[in-house]
């Protein structure tokens, strides 16, 4: 697999920055991460250019496992472990406890059935007082914060009708259901948020 093989996003060049400022302010150090749909890996990458001592464990479906793992040894050669196969819907997570649990831009792709599977997976591997954090756009009480997360989640039930924008006042009841709380909801760059709940 070449370079120019590896998938890229352009979205995670943009907003790595403003998610990695976030970070900083809410993990420790040496934080054990587990992140959840890691993707193309960009930001693993970064983040653990940035936070050299925390533990961040990626992991995405078993089908981009191997693109994870070549980008990790070209792009970040001994900072990251070896990528793991995970679905949410895994009774069995990768080994923790991790102080948090990260995934970005995953809420909204995936079937709104499986959003139970990733507030129980994250309890289930969190310590006590452990963070979730949930990066991506939002809508609240049926409302979208702006026309152009309307647009894009008209296009996503367009393109699969399991897919779409998820509303907080819907996602909060199935954390709680578990002991995750929300413990902070911050305005990210276009128009997207970081919801971090807080295991109680």
């Amino acid at each position: 697999m070449s370079p120019s093989d590896l998938p890229f996003s352009p979205a995670c060049e943009r907003n790595k920055r403003p998610i990695v400022e976030v970070l900083q302010q809410w993990l420790s150090n040496d934080a054990r991460v587990l992140e959840i749909g890691a993707g193309t890996g960009q930001h693993a990458v970064y983040f653990s250019s940035l936070m050299p001592d925390v533990h961040w464990q990626s992991t995405d479906v078993a089908e981009n496992v191997e693109q994870l793992r070549v980008r990790f040894e070209r792009e970040a050669p001994g900072r990251l472990p070896e990528p793991l196969a995970l679905d949410v819907r895994d009774q069995d997570w990768p080994g923790g406890p991790f102080d948090a649990v990260f995934s970005a831009n995953t809420l909204h792709i995936m079937p709104f059935e499986n959003a139970p599977r990733l507030f129980e997976g994250a309890a289930r591997a969190l310590t006590g007082n452990g963070l979730l954090l949930c990066y991506g756009p939002f809508m609240d009480d049926g409302v979208h914060t702006s026309e152009s997360n309307r647009s894009f989640d008209a296009s996503l039930r367009l393109r699969d009708p399991s897919m779409g924008i998820r509303d907080t006042t819907e996602l909060r009841p199935l954390a709680e259901a578990v002991g995750l709380f929300l413990r902070d909801d911050i305005p990210m760059p276009a128009n997207n948020r970081v919801l971090v709940f807080e295991k109680g």
